[in-house]
């Protein structure tokens, strides 16, 4: 099962949400978006998420940026160790990337390809947008969580790509004392 955790805009952004300078491309200037909108209700939700089994599934710029940043921020936060300890599944088109942090698996290739030989786990995926994209346009995605930020930016990458339709089902919501909407969909 291939679960997305992933924070948007109401205008569908994913890009950038956590900080600035953690994605800047095609000029994007509205990183760090999503700060201010944590509360205790999407903490909590995290955290419930957090103590699910399974495995991590970034690509392979994703991974560098979060782990890098979370592994050397010296902010108390309940992120660093469930990110370090975690079992990782890195997608990467090139046999040169280096797993550099411990409990990492490469799968060098085709996304579609390499992560459909682990169909059988329970993989959540955060950021890394084109793995996402490539996996529901290969209708692999089986469920969407989705944090629904209350802001319209204009620019940025969006979770879904032009003509990729999918029905889904909405399983639970809740919303944040910030105005934040989370949503878990299933794919039907």
């Amino acid at each position: 099962m291939i679960t997305v955790f992933q924070s948007v805009t109401l205008d569908g952004v994913m890009q950038a949400p956590g900080r600035k300078g953690e994605d800047d491309r095609d000029g994007f200037g509205h990183a760090g978006w999503a700060d201010g909108y944590a509360d205790e209700v999407s903490m909590g939700f995290a955290a419930e998420g957090m103590r699910q089994e399974g495995s991590l599934l970034f690509g392979r710029r994703t991974y560098e940026d979060l782990l890098g940043f979370w592994t050397t921020t010296d902010q108390p936060n309940p992120f660093t160790d469930v990110l370090v300890n975690a079992r990782k599944l890195v997608v990467t088109r090139s046999a040169e990337t280096t797993a550099a942090y411990p409990n990492t698996e490469l799968l060098v290739g085709d996304a579609v390809e390499t992560v459909g030989q682990h169909r059988d786990e329970n993989l959540t995926i955060m950021g890394s947008g084109e793995l996402i994209r490539a996996l529901h346009a290969a209708r692999m995605i089986d469920t969407y969580v989705l944090q629904i930020h209350p802001i319209v930016l204009g620019s940025g990458a969006k979770l879904f790509a032009d003509g990729d339709r999918a029905d889904l089902r909405l399983e639970r919501s809740l919303p944040t004392t910030t105005g934040v909407i989370i949503a878990q969909y299933a794919v039907r």
